[in-house]
């Protein structure tokens, strides 16, 4: 942390308040990292504007001193991607938190950066409305955060990711200019010209500072049929993820829990999980209530053929909601058996789910870790979660190593380095694992042309930035 000019201070105290700036070491703490706590350094200011106006002049002062900007949401982020590595001034969004406007006719609402994601499905549900990404974070994750890294959840897998569902926004370029990408609030849905919205939407804030949104509203389905199918093996639970979608049925959502977090949610909810299960899959179908039982049945077939040994539809909509609530409970429960743990979150291809579990377990005994295991099964988006304790000497580095030789093999089995939680710090040097050097200059010349300056939420996304680990990686694993 570097202390910031007092005039500088000043002029964000005479834009935002008083109560609308942070500059205290203590008060800064809170600020220090996101989600993803390997990586930690304090910004020298965080300022909380409640306009995009307040925004603009932000931006602007910010620029006339040269100094660094970081927009943030709540900071659930989970690859350090908010993190401010040169320190600068952290631009919060989350008193950008209104609900504008609802429009039931198209379809639509205009909100601003900082609603959270489910805020937005609670302002339309009365009408048979939904927003549909629901990341697990939804009740706190902010709508600009789910833009920044193209956030999905247990239902994207047939709805989509947050771009599908993202018709427009107002951004502020790192000059402090004011741009509005992709379909207007007051028009209709098509874009003329280059679709700059969908090259902002996964840039991980580096763009600029997202103020307002238009979003996409969908119908919730008219039926569901929700089934949680309990697996002595993973392999088998992985098997049968891959034959249920090679059988031409897209579920709604199909996930899966293993063993370890499958007994950490128990222990923490008492829902009923069967803790002695290597593998658990809720399996989700939606739709018009004539054919569902039809796909039930042969999805109930599929898991059958592959040994499940317990098969529980929810038989009522509380037992439905019970089951999605101890789902997205998953990574809450972890505190209660490890003191530190970091979360990944490569892809593969459905087919190679039985590889890459066991590829997890493997190099985590060998790094002497525990791990447990929630997927995104139904399109191949793992997330291991690697329990370490930071005061042990080396266990940051044991848990480091073996996160990075998980996203590695996710590259070789013809998946990626990421499914919604972004590169942030944490993964710049696997980029050029899965990218080539073309392929990054081209990136970093888009990037260039949002924010000549390179001011935007520096040092993210591009190998080569400086890092805030507390040891040297390079010593540690190859990459």
């Amino acid at each position: 942390m570097t202390a910031l000019a007092p005039s500088l201070v000043r002029e964000l105290r005479a834009i935002c308040g008083d109560d609308g700036v942070i500059a205290t070491p203590e008060r800064l703490l809170v600020y220090e990292c996101d989600a993803y706590t390997m990586e930690k350094h304090l910004p020298d200011a965080v300022v909380l504007p409640r306009t995009t106006e307040e925004v603009v002049r932000v931006v602007k002062t910010c620029a006339a001193h040269q100094v660094p900007i970081i927009p943030r949401g709540t900071g659930t982020s989970l690859s350090g991607a908010v993190l401010a590595v040169d320190g600068g001034v952290i631009i919060g969004t989350t008193q950008l938190n209104r609900i504008l406007r609802l429009d039931f006719r198209n379809r639509r609402a205009l909100v601003e950066a900082g609603v959270p994601n489910l805020s937005i499905t609670n302002a339309v549900k009365h009408r048979g409305l939904m927003f549909a990404p629901d990341p697990s974070s939804q009740p706190s994750s902010t709508i600009a955060g789910n833009i920044a890294f193209n956030a999905g959840g247990p239902h994207t897998l047939k709805h989509g990711a947050t771009t599908n569902h993202v018709l427009g926004f107002d951004l502020v370029l790192a000059s402090g200019d004011r741009v509005w990408l992709g379909a207007e609030p007051d028009g209709g849905d098509d874009v003329e010209g280059y679709d700059l919205r969908g090259v902002v939407i996964g840039a991980e804030g580096m763009f600029g500072v997202i103020t307002q949104v238009l979003v996409r509203l969908m119908k919730t389905a008219r039926a569901y049929r929700t089934l949680l199918a309990v697996f002595a093996d993973p392999d088998d639970a992985s098997q049968t993820v891959s034959d249920i979608i090679a059988s031409g049925i897209i579920p709604v959502a199909l996930e899966m829990m293993d063993q370890p977090i499958t007994r950490a949610i128990e222990e923490a909810y008492h829902f009923g999980l069967p803790v002695d299960a290597g593998a658990v899959l809720i399996i989700e179908l939606e739709g018009h209530e004539v054919g569902l039982d039809r796909q039930l049945h042969r999805v109930l077939e599929l898991c059958r053929k592959h040994r499940a040994r317990d098969l529980k539809p929810a038989r009522t909509d509380e037992e439905r909601a019970a089951l999605w609530k101890c789902r997205k409970g998953a990574f809450g429960a972890i505190g209660r058996i490890s003191p530190c743990f970091v979360t990944q979150d490569g892809v593969v291809p459905r087919t190679r789910l039985p590889e890459i579990m066991r590829f997890i377990y493997d190099s985590a005994k060998q790094h002497g870790l525990g791990v447990a295991n929630v997927c995104h099964a139904g399109d191949g988006n793992i997330h291991p979660i690697l329990f370490y304790d930071e005061r042990i000497p080396g266990h940051v580095e044991q848990a480091y190593a073996c996160s990075t030789e998980i996203v590695r093999r996710c590259v070789e089995l013809g998946g990626s380095c990421t499914g919604e939680h972004g590169i942030g710090v944490e993964k710049v040097d696997l980029m050029s694992v899965q990218y080539s050097a073309d392929d990054l200059a081209a990136m970093k010349r888009v990037r260039h042309a949002f924010d000549p300056e390179g001011r935007c939420n520096p040092h993210k996304m591009f190998p080569g930035g400086k890092r805030c680990l507390n040891f040297n990686p390079a010593r540690q694993v190859a990459v």
